[in-house]
């Protein structure tokens, strides 16, 4: 299986960056994409709603549903199903892109930030799993990809900001345990990371224009979903795959069209060594 074409994906945070790109490559194939997130009014700080994503979406050939959704809220959750279902039949696709980030360290952590990532990153990828496996479990090739790094347990990835990294590995175990839990009903769990830092508005506001122009598009992120989600669900899953390496074996050579800056040597990501 090569496209994606009548799938549904449900994607968590596809308002805007790698999730919005992810849609799109999906809506190029005639899929259809709910988008399952916050921002249904215009953000002073950030780009995009689900509306002006929904647009987007169907411009590039997909159908789109958006829903104002809160991933921490488990009622919300099966409300966005509910909805997906009686719009396009079941969920064949789920990704969890969703995530909130803090590089603070623990006494310039407050709580409210700490229960802001553990809320959406790990109750979040938790909860959004768990309502849409129903679904996911009559689909004849489901897939959940979780945007998650690999569990590197070098003291380094924790020292400076201990409270995101235990949120976004708790989505990578939630990857680890579940790809065993679900192997035999032919689910797919598996994680996308990527090599370099991508161009996002969370990049934006940690490491301004600087870090933006070392940065990498959100389009290679699509690309490497794309080709996961079009694999066979039974024969790949529990896999913690980076972009680069995962599109150089699948054939792709040229990386410099993902430049935002050409010519420009990207920053490699956390929690690569």
């Amino acid at each position: 299986m090569s496209t994606l074409k009548g799938k549904t994906l449900f994607i968590t945070g596809a308002s805007r960056g790698i999730g919005l790109a992810i849609a799109k490559r999906a809506a190029r194939d005639g899929a259809n994409v709910v988008i399952a997130a916050k921002t249904a009014e215009p953000h002073p700080k950030l780009p995009g709603t689900i509306f002006t994503a929904a647009e987007e979406i169907e411009r590039e050939g997909g159908k789109a549903l958006p829903l104002m959704v809160d991933i921490r809220f488990e009622g919300q959750l099966q409300d966005a199903v509910k909805q997906t279902v009686e719009r396009f039949g079941g969920i064949d696709i789920l990704v969890n892109n969703a995530s909130a980030i803090s590089l603070t360290g623990t006494l310039d952590t407050p709580m409210k930030k700490f229960d802001l990532m553990f809320g959406v990153n790990v109750r979040g990828t938790y909860a959004t799993t768990q309502a849409c496996l129903p679904e996911l479990l009559k689909a004849k090739n489901p897939h959940v990809l979780t945007l998650s790094p690999p569990l590197n347990m070098k003291p380094k990835w924790f020292q400076n900001h201990v409270a995101y990294t235990m949120a976004k590995y708790g989505m990578s175990m939630c990857v680890l345990g579940m790809a065993e839990e679900f192997r035999e009903q032919g689910v797919a769990f598996n994680a996308l990371w990527p090599r370099t830092v991508i161009a996002t508005a969370a990049i934006n506001m940690i490491g301004g224009e600087e870090m933006m122009q070392a940065s990498r598009t959100p389009d290679i992120m699509a690309d490497a979903a794309h080709a996961i989600l079009t694999r066979d669900s039974r024969s790949c899953t529990g896999h913690f795959f980076i972009d680069e390496d995962l599109l150089r074996e699948a054939g792709v050579t040229d990386f410099a069209k993902y430049l935002v800056k050409p010519g420009t040597e990207p920053l490699t990501d956390f929690f690569l060594d």
